[in-house]
């Protein structure tokens, strides 16, 4: 039976299980755009910290991106993940790259979801196909993209391989009322869209600093000056955390021939020193006192 959008759905929260950087942001925007929202975090004052910012942040991004819903979202931080599924429509995954840890997690929210809900994973590099293991209704599964709102938003949707094309139809309808827009990856593609091209880059740009021609600082001054653009690739890694690029520069060597070790070696010197970006207060730079946890 294909999949119809929810009748109530209005009135049904929101599930967002994870409140590291994406986590938070992507609750901010289903907050902003008027539906409720719970978060879901293993350690529960990453929750609350998560609340504490969509709190600071919701009218601002409701204003910029014209948002239409009479009003922005309650927010609520739940501790109990059975609390938290149950009455969703939408429930979507956002913990560390780990397959260890999603496939487990995928399957338990499937048991916990009501029928008509959605399931969603946020991965920024495994296909939702390698997470259904353990999941009785694969239809209702896939990739649901983020990168980094409200600023860049952009949300990019894949299909587990099994998932009801009607779906996709539906959020591609729907999350433009979040000020989302939405992307349709037509066949499954590691990386995306987006973040295949952003992974050369990237890449690039590390390789650039690992072999002492220029520093990240350098980098991101002439990346600015040629595109006049706030977005620049050692501040973004620096946002996104450098464990988690390490991650995913660690999953792309292991699926693809000739990925240059050099980036990798650089993101481990930092990662090694706990200097991961904004959410430790240092990365490629330094001034992000107070950012921490």
């Amino acid at each position: 039976m294909s999949y119809s959008v929810p009748s109530d759905i209005d009135d049904r929260p929101v599930v967002v299980i994870g409140a590291g950087t994406l986590g938070a942001r992507i609750a901010l925007m289903f907050a902003a755009g008027g539906s409720p929202v719970r978060i879901f975090n293993r350690t529960p004052h990453r929750a609350t910290a998560a609340k504490e910012l969509i709190d600071q942040q919701v009218s601002d991004v409701r204003q910029s991106l014209g948002l239409s819903a009479p009003r922005a979202g309650e927010v609520e931080v739940v501790t109990q993940l059975d609390r938290a599924v149950p009455g969703a429509w939408l429930v979507i995954e956002s913990i560390a790259e780990d397959l260890a840890l999603k496939r487990p997690l995928l399957g338990e929210v499937d048991r916990l979801a009501d029928p008509d809900a959605v399931l969603a994973t946020n991965s920024s590099s495994y296909p939702s196909s390698e997470m259904i293991d353990e999941v009785e209704r694969p239809e209702r599964v896939l990739n649901m993209h983020f990168l980094m709102p409200p600023q860049v938003n952009p949300v990019e949707l894949m299909s587990c391989g099994r998932t009801d094309e009607a779906i996709i139809d539906a959020l591609v309808d729907r999350l433009p009322r979040y000020g989302l827009v939405p992307f349709r990856v037509r066949r499954e593609s590691v990386g995306f869209i987006f973040n295949r091209i952003w992974a050369a880059i990237k890449r690039e740009a590390l390789m650039v600093v690992a072999e002492g021609a220029a520093t990240p600082e350098d980098v991101d001054r002439i990346w600015q000056e040629v595109f006049r653009s706030p977005a620049v690739p050692f501040r973004m890694m620096d946002q996104v955390g450098l464990d988690v690029v390490l991650d995913i520069e660690n999953h792309y060597a292991a699926i693809r021939e000739g990925i240059p070790e050099g980036p990798r070696t650089l993101l481990q010197r930092y990662v090694d020193r706990g200097h991961l970006g904004v959410k430790s207060g240092r990365g490629f730079y330094g001034d992000y006192a107070g950012a921490a946890d």
